[in-house]
């Protein structure tokens, strides 16, 4: 009996050892041009966290349009956590009650660790001098631009674009429509994310301009090279965030709330903030910003609350169905 008590001990010990050395396995859904940026960050994490803890860590990716990222947590896609390129897609999670309604008080910087800006990507030489948001709307020139009903790249696009034309002398509500109805007749396509947008200008040899991120410009001298394009800082835009936020159904079912948080939370860190800087992302940190500003030339920007009140206000005033972007769309 001794013995067989000593094989069950020694097999639940076995057991138990195999289980702490697999870890855990964390799900990031994140939006499409975050895949370099999280590319780099997770084996920063999980050094970290292997050192913290002596707990393995397997950090799996899912990428693509931010509004059918969400969507697809929605349907049942399993995320630990979520981060994305606009706070309408987290608040959709919340209504479907998925995610915290405080979800943007647990973290620093309304739980968004680095900026970006809406800039323009021209063909090399600027052949159509395209400076500035009403050069977009003129007659013959093609706006590659992802789509503004299910990408937060799309959208960001479009609300810089309505906030510069409401920004101008004796601009209002009329007239911000009218230029965005110019702009997007100018649309040829809406591509599908931003990488999609990116493919179809540079490879794809479509467009005369690219409407985008300002970090992605840089992922695309990265691959293309810097001798096809120029970046064009148009004289107001939107400054652009990126929020994250853990999926708490998820967590709570997984039981990986702990190992979560703290792969957001490490975001934060410096070596998360030098990451994101090194990927062209605004840090929030002072110091990383300091030592990294020469990639970030002062841009005149905005934000979706200055202009819009907020990001949910924005939603429901553009994008929700029937809304003016529909409405826009019908008319080109």
């Amino acid at each position: 009996m001794n013995a067989v008590r000593k094989t069950l001990s020694a097999l639940l010990l076995g057991l138990v050892a195999t289980t702490a050395q697999a870890g855990v396995t964390l799900l990031n859904v994140s939006f499409d041009a975050s895949r370099d940026v999280f590319r780099d960050f997770n084996p920063l994490f999980q050094k970290y966290w292997q050192a913290k803890t002596s707990e393995a860590v397997e950090v799996k990716q899912s990428h693509g349009g931010s509004t059918k990222q969400v969507r697809a947590v929605a349907d049942g896609l399993e995320a630990d956590v979520v981060t994305m390129s606009q706070v309408s897609d987290i608040e959709f999670l919340v209504a479907k009650g998925l995610v915290a309604r405080d979800w943007a008080r647990k973290f620093p910087n309304n739980a968004s660790p680095y900026t970006s800006a809406i800039v323009f990507i021209v063909r090399k030489g600027n052949p159509k001098h395209l400076n500035d948001w009403p050069d977009l709307a003129a007659p013959g020139v093609q706006v590659i631009i992802s789509h503004p009903k299910t990408t937060g790249n799309g959208r960001n696009s479009y609300l810089a674009a309505w906030a510069w034309a409401l920004r101008q002398p004796g601009g209002n509500d009329r007239t911000a429509r009218e230029f965005l109805g110019k702009l997007l007749k100018n649309a040829p396509l809406f591509a599908t994310g931003v990488r999609d947008a990116t493919t179809t200008f540079l490879q794809r040899r479509m467009g005369d301009v690219l409407i985008t991120f300002r970090a992605e410009a840089e992922m695309i001298a990265g691959e293309f090279g810097k001798g096809d394009f120029e970046v064009i800082y148009p004289s107001l835009t939107l400054q652009t965030e990126f929020p994250v936020a853990v999926v708490d159904t998820v967590v709570d079912k997984k039981g990986t709330r702990r190992q979560a948080t703290a792969y957001l939370e490490y975001l934060w860190s410096r070596e998360g903030q030098e990451n994101a800087a090194r990927h062209y992302l605004r840090p929030r940190d002072p110091e990383i910003l300091k030592k990294y500003a020469a990639f970030f030339p002062k841009i005149n920007t905005f934000t979706i609350d200055e202009v819009f009140g907020s990001a949910e206000q924005a939603f429901a005033t553009h994008f929700k169905d029937g809304g003016i972007f529909d409405q826009i769309y019908a008319a080109k």
